[in-house]
């Protein structure tokens, strides 16, 4: 099942896991939509610096550390995706109490092991 996905921290540096992640979800067959702090593009997907409104994601998995993230919590929320994957370096116990309490699985795991490991 494909699950359309919001990286959220992404880059156009080829060095950066926010980078892989964006690859892997696309090869993978995953729709991808990428947001970062830079325009860029990552993978032949464009990276945003918008925060669009959308329907039916899936997952948001982030690569912002704890105190970067909190500039996007209510566009987080606002998404209303079924979980987050808060990759390591990303753990926020803050947003993670938000997003249970908005009927959002939280995770602490690395979206490209998951992949790897068809666990995604």
């Amino acid at each position: 099942m494909k699950k359309k996905t919001v990286v959220l921290g992404a880059s156009d540096n080829p060095a950066r896991y926010s980078y892989l992640a964006v690859n892997r979800l696309a090869e993978h067959g995953h729709p991808v939509i990428a947001i970062g702090k830079r325009k860029g593009v990552a993978s032949g997907i464009e990276i945003m610096t918008e925060h669009p409104p959308m329907q039916d994601i899936d997952t948001v998995t982030i690569y912002l550390n704890a105190k970067n993230q909190r500039e996007y919590y209510d566009y987080i929320l606002s998404l209303h995706p079924k979980r987050i994957i808060f990759n390591p370096g990303a753990e926020n116990e803050e947003l993670e109490k938000l997003a249970t309490q908005n009927g959002i699985r939280p995770m602490e795991a690395c979206t490209l092991v998951l992949l790897s490991t068809g666990q995604y």
